[in-house]
């Protein structure tokens, strides 16, 4: 071993004698040359001594930023229902430090991430319970963040939460389900009131009532908030709280496996997570991390990482061939610049054709856009904003309902993607009956953002005490997937 070291020290060769008319330079030279040479020794002196045994020295250079080797949980997707897990995951563990929790996110600048691409809306005009429920407690946390996600010598967290409230409008054919919507929520303790035709045009002038039969007003807790300020607010107080952050891409999975026999007498596969294996950016190299549970908690790209376990390539006719119903829709998001625009006063505004308009700061700027049709998904390969939607199928609607809008002028825009469940566009939380320590909490279908202290704290409710205590979102499980039977929500935006 030491010969192998001191190998590696350059051979050290007396220098010639200097001629007479150059010495004093041969000199200077020759101090010099001894003086480089002691540098050297001395180097490697303190690289010898780093090499003794209970030295942390390694030769080789690690990659900055690489993953613990053990996490108790490993958090796919670093979006904020994925730090607000983390941070429940922390803030309920029993023992401080007791609980290692790892966040592994692949868009370190957070450009593509849905979260920080959407319109910050939260409201509780709901017709499902749980979802009035989720928006509601998720309310009450954004009221008081301080209260949970302030770091001592930080700032305080400022999400900018506008209390304007949503407007939703009903035409004659849907009035009858906003009736009934608005039994459920104020059965669930929202504050909405309903508004006629008359009521409505009283109440903003701005709008134009033809074809209104009904409006629902939200008079508490909604409203819009900055999107990016709750992320970086969760992502702050959770690392600061022990969590982990790593800046990489989940590519697969190391797992152990049983065959099973289930009900109708088929055998499945089950596999147990025991590996989560983590390439870092811009790198070939990659890191497994061992842990214990697994939430999936990738947005667009849960489906993804499902079926880098298998899930949905089984047999079709078999629970093993069921895919997991989540995959990317791109929505585009239109700023609008009327300085004759309806002004302070303006709601989160829904039209019943599918148009909705919020403000935007001060300056007479509203952001505006609507879910396309079925049959019209634009293409997901990238984020980039088609000018002709808003010409061809949103201004005409917006200038409708809001006549002042026929003279706007588009000033920008921005495309972002929804976790779209294909099967009823309500939230997936819970296990995977194949993969029994993997959490999933996805497919939200734009309502993540707003639902997300509610989701978290129901997340680390299952995985720490085994059941829900706050919200009760039995119903989102995956079993409703297997028997085919949805869960639908009428007010999807």
């Amino acid at each position: 071993m030491w010969r192998k070291l001191f190998a590696s020290v350059p051979a050290f060769r007396a220098p010639k004698a200097p001629c007479r008319s150059f010495k004093s330079s041969s000199r200077r030279a020759e101090k010099d040359f001894n003086k480089d040479l002691e540098a050297q020794f001395r180097a490697f002196r303190e690289k010898v001594a780093a090499a003794m045994p209970g030295s942390d020295w390694s030769p080789f250079e690690l990659t900055p930023g690489l993953p613990p080797e053990r996490a108790d949980v490993v958090i796919v997707g670093g979006g904020v229902v994925g730090w607000s897990i983390a941070y429940w995951l922390k803030r309920k563990e029993r023992v401080r430090d007791g609980l290692r929790v790892l966040v592994v996110e692949k868009d370190p600048t957070y450009s593509q991430a849905s979260t920080v691409l959407s319109c910050g809306g939260i409201r509780q005009q709901f017709s499902l319970k749980e979802n009035i429920e989720l928006s509601m407690t998720s309310a009450d946390f954004l009221k008081n963040i301080n209260n949970h996600l302030w770091v001592v010598n930080e700032d305080p967290v400022d999400l900018q939460f506008n209390h304007s409230g949503y407007l939703f409008l009903a035409s004659e054919k849907s009035a009858h389900i906003m009736e009934e919507n608005y039994r459920t929520q104020r059965h669930a303790g929202a504050k909405v009131a309903l508004l006629s035709p008359s009521q409505l045009k009283e109440r903003f002038p701005w709008i134009n009532t033809d074809g209104v039969a009904l409006a629902s007003l939200g008079l508490e807790n909604e409203g819009w908030f900055d999107p990016w300020s709750l992320l970086n607010a969760f992502r702050r107080k959770a690392m600061s709280m022990g969590v982990y952050q790593c800046f990489g891409e989940v590519t697969g999975f190391r797992c152990s496996s049983n065959v099973a026999e289930i009900a109708d007498g088929d055998f499945v596969d089950v596999k147990r997570i025991k590996y989560v294996n983590v390439q870092m950016p811009n790198s070939l190299e990659y890191q497994p991390v061992e842990s214990a549970v697994v939430v999936n908690a990738a947005g667009a790209n849960s489906g993804k990482i499902a079926t880098m376990l298998g899930i949905g390539l089984g047999p079709k006719e078999s629970i093993s061939g069921i895919p997991f119903p989540v995959e990317p829709r791109k929505r585009f998001v239109y700023v609008v610049h009327c300085p004759d625009g309806p002004g302070l006063d303006t709601p989160f505004l829904i039209d019943y054709s599918g148009v909705y308009c919020r403000r935007e700061g001060l300056g007479g700027n509203y952001l505006t856009g609507m879910s396309p049709e079925e049959t019209e998904e634009p293409d997901i390969s990238n984020l980039d904003v088609d000018d002709k939607f808003f010409q061809e199928k949103v201004w005409h609607h917006l200038a409708n309902r809001i006549p002042a809008f026929e003279q706007l002028k588009v000033s920008s825009g921005w495309a972002g993607f929804y976790d779209y469940n294909t099967f009823d566009q309500n939230g997936i939380v819970g296990l995977h009956p194949l993969v029994p320590n993997m959490y999933f909490a996805t497919g939200f279908s734009g309502h993540g953002l707003q639902q997300s202290p509610a989701v978290g704290l129901a997340v680390a409710e299952l995985i720490l005490d085994g059941g829900y205590k706050t919200v009760n979102l039995n119903a989102f499980d995956l079993k409703r997937i297997f028997l085919r039977e949805p869960i639908l929500e009428s007010n999807i935006v």
